[in-house]
């Protein structure tokens, strides 16, 4: 019997460390960015929370914070 498992389809919410950066636009004002790494690994992580209407409910209640905007997101069909 082997000791590997698969991975389950549950969604990973942290960003690999250097994968978002701030960026210094000005002395006293920098910008946030997702490095090409950090984009991708967002597309895996919405990949993955669109698997499931369950899944995709909890992506969005983790991570966005306008309410109204997720109210407005499940009200929709799902595609």
């Amino acid at each position: 019997m082997s000791s590997f498992s698969r991975p389950s389809p549950t969604i990973n919410d942290n960003l690999t460390y250097g994968s978002i950066i701030s960026v210094y636009v000005g002395p006293d004002e920098t910008i946030t960015a997702l490095t090409d790494d950090g984009i991708e690994e967002l597309t895996d992580m919405t990949k993955t929370a669109h698997l499931t209407a369950k899944t995709w409910y909890e992506f969005l209640n983790d991570f966005v914070d306008d309410t109204n905007l997720v109210s407005r997101i499940k009200a929709q069909s799902p595609r």
